[in-house]
Parts: C-alpha cells; structure tokens; sequence
C-alpha cells in the first residue's frame, strides 16, 4: 500500500478519505478547512493513495481539542480503516508510521480515545490493546483514555477535571462539536431544523478554538450529545436517528 501525507501544499487536491470527494461539498471544505488550521500545529494526517477510509490523523497531545492532560505524548485524533481496506494490515502500518514518527520527535508515546466496548468513532478496543495500549483515565460515561508510553516510568496523560464527570446545567439536547468531523457541517444543521419543525428543545454548541475544546465538559469533543444536562452519546445522527431518541426520551 502507498501513503501519502497530507499538508497545505497538496491539501486541495488530495481526497480526504472520510467525506464525499467534491471539494464543493460542505463537508469536505469544512474538513479541509480545519486541518490547514491545524498543520502548524504539528498534525499529521497520512492516508492510503487510494480513495476509501484508510488513515490516520495525529498531532502534540498539548494540541489536541481534548481536555487531556498528556504533555509530551502524541494524540491520535482517528484512526479508520473500513470497507474493503479492512484485513490487509493497514492499520498497522499507520500505527507503526505514527510511532516512528513520533520517536523521532521525542514524544513520551500515544494515547488515543476508546472505551471497554467498541462504540462508533471510537478506536476498537481489542485493536488497542493487542498492541500494548493501556487505560490510564476514565470519565463517567464510560469513555476511557488509552495510552501506549515507549518508556517504562513515564507521566500516565489523564482527563482535565471538567471532562471527568460529563454533565452541563442546560436542559434540552445539547450538541457539542467541532469541524474536525466532515459530517458535521451537513448533520448538525439538519438536526438543528428537524429539532425546530417538531418543537424539540435544541442547541448545537460549536467548539471553535482549542482552549474551547481543552476545557469541554466532555472527553469528546468531535461530537457530544447531551439531554437535560445527562451525556447521551457520540454517535453522529441524521434527523430519523434524532427523533426515534427524542421520542424514545418522551414516551
């Protein structure tokens, strides 16, 4: 398999992997929009030459939208390998890339967002620790921060106190997100109207910065749903999954 880097240069040019190939497309210009932002920020983003979901996305867990602590390590924002790309290996080759690399830049280790059981968007558990992950943190929803240090003795990263306990006094749903998800940019916005036409008290809450997103109440911050101040899920939705919850919340 081929790889190619992404970086401002060939940013324009290069398909994404997880959003639809037409740059005009709100997804992908949203997407594309964060990471040029991100760059110099250290992020890296490598993917597969071919088109399909097959890369890996990482930057300086000092930069990374989560309340983490973890200085010196670096965060791996995602990691997807799907479809037909599944069973070749690829996952570890960007794994492995993003540990060279990362060696290279003297970085403590990884550390990287799943839970006990897999959810979606989050990295596979049994991936992580079958290659030697392990769970340093835990909030109260379940979402567990792993960790892969590449010396013994090493700081363990944690979660930032407003992230441990995910709970906001808003009633209502309410959306936490960012732009580093392409779906973003077409879902929230259908939500919000769905939310509208059916009288469902909703408020989507864009994180805009890194020290928004530092100091989220939610370890998640690509997507976090929340009702009547309780965490719901990261589970992105159109506006079929949104009603049958806000209805399954109202019988």
């Amino acid at each position: 398999m081929e790889y190619i880097r992404v970086t401002k240069e060939n940013l324009e040019k290069e398909h994404i992997c997880c959003a639809i190939s037409n740059n005009r497309d709100i997804q992908v210009s949203s997407k594309k929009a964060w990471l040029s932002d991100r760059f110099d920020e250290g992020l890296v983003f490598l993917k597969s030459a071919e088109r399909g979901k097959c890369f890996i996305e990482y930057l300086p867990a000092e930069n990374a939208w989560n309340p983490i602590d973890a200085e010196g390590y670096t965060y791996i924002d995602c990691l997807w390998v799907s479809g037909s790309f599944k069973g070749h290996g690829y996952s570890n080759d960007l794994l492995e890339a993003c540990i060279s690399d990362s060696k290279v830049r003297s970085r403590k280790g990884l550390c990287i967002l799943s839970s006990d059981r897999k959810k979606p968007f989050l990295a596979d558990p049994k991936y992580l620790r079958h290659k030697g992950f392990m769970v340093c943190d835990e909030a109260d929803n379940g979402i567990q921060l792993w960790y892969l240090p590449f010396m013994e003795d090493e700081t363990v990263p944690k979660f930032k106190e407003c992230a441990r306990h995910p709970q906001i006094d808003e009633r209502g749903y309410v959306l936490y997100y960012t732009n580093q998800c392409p779906f973003n940019a077409k879902y929230v916005p259908i939500l919000e109207e769905t939310a509208k036409k059916y009288g469902i008290s909703f408020k989507a809450i864009r994180i805009g910065s890194r020290e928004e997103a530092q100091n989220a109440p939610t370890p998640i911050t690509t997507y976090a749903l929340f009702h009547d101040g309780e965490y719901l899920t990261n589970e992105q939705m159109n506006d079929t999954k949104f009603l049958k919850l806000a209805l399954e919340k109202t019988a």
